[in-house]
């Protein structure tokens, strides 16, 4: 039987292994689960195992709070491990609360104008914080990376966030980037400025020609999917009951009050259903939530229709080789063609590009739409050096994943408009949901969460007079009896305010903290026999925790190294990791090849071809039949179909735009006499190797079209702009058809020097 969770599959029977040391295994934690009861529930019940609820479960552990997390699929399978990578303080936000404040909004409605500034500046303010917290405290999952942001002129118009203000971002741009430093109390490296010449020794990249000059500013860096896991980790171990792929079916009321009060879920590698028991409900499935709302009409079926509180916006990110960037710093884009933030971003020894922002509801896999791979392409090259050639066969995986867009369905009516995260309770249900903000701020989204959930809860209410009172009590134990007295008949009639058990997460290092320091990998290798960058990628994803990983290393049979037998021989991922993983709670091949490694999300065709190293180490450690190893294997493939790769896919194939290189290309090939221009001779003859003949009438509507200028020839840049214009017609879909499907074979050849042609 399947189980419609965010990816189908059979329930493959897993035998238990343990978990990470003082860290119950997963089958541990589902008989904990198991055994909670209407008499003895959880405080707390969080569904959804993003960076956001993963973070509710630690601080509720923390706070001593019975607390337990359920997750559909694997933990930051969605949203929370398909970032750009960086814990970012919000400069974009800083630059849109600015210029909302400087527009005429501040003449005709001043006090909500200034209202709205002071939120959103409020909000950078709060990431500033969290990534400081995050830099500091969990140095062993974050680093700083230098961002370079090109200039290439003095002035901009028309003006990025449509303000004339920021015309003069160029000349401005030193200042704004050191009060941003500021805003973190200059914990943060130090922003700089680089001159043309230093810019092109350190980022060799750059287009040589035209930078002005770069200004440099620093932001934070992680391994989102490992940030998520550390954090499910840490709430474990403080003694949250936790599990992946378990998904809720229903909720459970209370007949009398009509509240929730539990769950009905099914764990989906084993198939057997179950009920959770808990106080308070918390849904944190980022743009899920909605359908997680949906779930509350089963347990109150007279409440009205829930009204959508949250839309989902989605991101799509492509990875170039790491070659298109130094290992050590970033560039950003601030005013792309369609006014978006792009990023361009060393991560893993590739380079990450992203993200684009497009309104459109969520979905579970990661396939990321073909016009956008090619609108950051076409983007990458407004700063890079004309002797890269930005290929779409270049792109070695590309993805998505959905922003939260939330508001409070439950607010009153003319209720201020939240612009970071969103708290709402239902009334009816008692269910709490949070949506929104932003993978910098998830500590405190899960501390704003709990403060609001356990201020609601009578349990928590007591009298701070009477605790002061008892606390006299307590040093004056001759008098106990009279202070008692006298407590209760003070305490009649007063009203008792919530005292909440407090927030510790600020202080906490995360899973694999302890045991950390930066001359780790120097000891692994010298006690293992395992290569540099082999030690230095495992000391930077478990940290403290490695040792657990390389004890379950096998010899290599090599002299050197003598452990650590690689999976993939581009990568830095070894076998005992796998092995390693299930302990962790992976489940599935997928698990490992999107999550526990990131190697799905940096070479598609890498992960791929692990597939069955990696179904065997599986099966030997969770007890895989034969049957359950090709089930898990046909899984593995159909989830990783579902990333972007070097080739588009098929049904992508008409949105096929041109990068400068690729036009380049085309044209030469069309341009039969190397003049550097188009003739409507070389037209017609292409147009006949297409198989697409034109008639003399035809070619002449064709023409005037692509020479704009009207000089009766056509040079390279009229020929991109005819393209990519949007028009179809006959010769362009031939272009296109024989550009996407034979394309890479031609491209092939020419890089070899042949002269084969894209017609076949």
């Amino acid at each position: 039987m399947k189980h419609g969770g965010p990816f189908p599959f059979p329930p493959p029977h897993n035998r238990e292994v343990p978990g990470p040391r003082d860290i119950p295994s997963r089958h541990a934690q589902l008989a904990s689960l198991q055994s909670s009861s209407p008499a003895s529930p959880y405080d707390v019940l969080v569904i959804g195992g993003g960076a956001t609820g993963a973070g509710i479960a630690f601080d509720a552990a923390t706070r001593t709070l019975p607390d337990a997390l359920l997750e559909r699929g694997d933990f930051s399978s969605e949203t929370s491990s398909r970032s750009t990578k960086l814990l970012w303080a919000g400069i974009k936000y800083l630059a849109s609360a600015s210029a909302a404040l400087l527009s005429l909004n501040l003449l005709t409605s001043p006090l909500a104008t200034l209202e709205s500034f002071y939120s959103e500046f409020k909000m950078v303010f709060h990431c500033h914080q969290e990534r400081k917290y995050m830099l500091e405290t969990q140095r062993h999952l974050t680093n700083w990376i230098p961002i370079v942001c090109p200039f290439t002129e003095w002035h901009i118009w028309p003006p990025p966030f449509g303000h004339w203000l920021f015309s003069f971002f160029p000349v401005l741009a030193p200042l704004v980037f050191k009060f941003y430093d500021g805003l973190s109390g200059f914990s943060c490296p130090s922003s700089y400025v680089l001159g043309s010449k230093r810019a092109r020794e350190v980022f060799p990249q750059l287009n040589e020609k035209d930078i002005k000059y770069c200004a440099v500013f620093y932001e934070g860096q992680h391994n989102d999917a490992r940030t998520n896991l550390a954090i499910v980790m840490s709430a474990a171990e403080a003694g949250a009951h936790v599990a992946n792929y378990v998904e809720v079916t229903e909720c459970i009321s209370d007949g009398e009050t009509g509240k929730v009060v539990g769950v009905k879920a099914v764990d989906r590698i084993s198939g057997k259903e179950f009920e959770v028991y808990a106080k308070k409900v918390i849904f944190a499935g980022g743009p899920f939530t909605d359908g997680l709302r949906e779930l509350e009409l089963t347990a109150a079926p007279a409440t009205a229709e829930l009204q959508k509180a949250v839309h989902g916006a989605s991101g799509s990110h492509i990875v170039l080789p790491g070659y298109y960037a130094p290992n050590n710093m970033g560039l950003l884009d601030y005013n792309t063609s369609d006014g978006r933030f792009l990023f361009f971003l060393p991560w893993q020894g590739s380079v990450i590009v992203g993200t684009t922002d497009k309104k459109c509801e969520a979905e579970t896999l990661p396939y990321p739409p073909e016009d956008e791979i090619q609108w950051m392409l076409k983007e990458c090259e407004k700063y890079l050096s004309h002797n890269l050639k930005v290929r779409r066969s270049d792109v070695l995986s590309a993805w998505r994943g959905w922003r939260p867009l939330a508001a409070d369905p439950n607010a009153p009516p003319g209720g201020q408009v939240s612009r970071d995260h969103v708290i709402s309770t239902n009334p009816v249900t008692g269910v709490t949901f949070i949506a929104g903000g932003k993978w910098t701020t998830w500590r405190e989204m899960a501390q704003d969460v709990l403060d609001k959930v356990l201020s609601e809860n009578n349990e928590y209410a007591t009298d701070n007079n009477e605790n002061n009172n008892n606390n006299n009590n307590n040093n004056n134990n001759n008098n106990n009896n009279n202070n008692n007295n006298n407590n209760n008949n003070n305490n009649n009639g007063k009203t008792k305010t919530p005292q909440i058990p407090k927030c510790n997460t600020l202080d906490l290092p995360l899973h694999g903290g302890k045991g950390w320091s930066e001359s780790l990998p120097v000891q692994v290798i010298q006690k293992y026999g395992i290569e540099q960058t082999v030690a230095e990628h495992l000391v930077r994803t478990y940290g403290g925790r490695v040792w657990e990983v390389v004890e379950l290393c096998r010899p290599t049979g090599k002299r050197w190294p003598r452990h650590g037998t690689l999976l993939s021989q581009h990568f830095p991922y070894i076998e005992a990791e796998v092995r390693y993983a299930c302990r962790e709670y992976a489940c599935t091949i997928e698990d490992i090849l999107s999550r526990r490694t990131r190697l799905a999300f940096l070479n598609r065709d890498a992960a791929e071809e692990v597939i069955p190293r990696v179904a065997d180490i599986m099966a030997e450690e969770l007890g895989w039949s034969r049957k359950t190893k090709v089930e898990q294997i046909q899984a593995a493939r159909e989830y990783l179909a579902s990333y972007g790769g070097r080739i588009p896919h098929e049904d992508d194939l008409e949105v096929r735009l041109l990068t400068h290189e690729d036009a380049m290309d085309v044209f030469r090939e069309i341009d039969t006499d190397g003049s550097g221009f188009l003739d409507q001779q070389e037209i017609k003859d292409m147009a006949t190797r297409l198989g697409r003949p034109l008639s003399e009438e035809q070619l002449k509507r064709l023409f005037d079209t692509m020479d704009k200028d009207r000089n009766g020839r056509i040079d390279v840049e009229e020929f991109i702009d005819w393209y990519n214009d949007g028009a179809e017609t006959i010769f362009k879909g031939g272009l296109q058809r024989k550009m996407t499907v034979g394309g890479e074979k031609w491209l092939a050849t020419r890089k070899k020097g042949g002269g084969g042609s894209f017609l076949g």
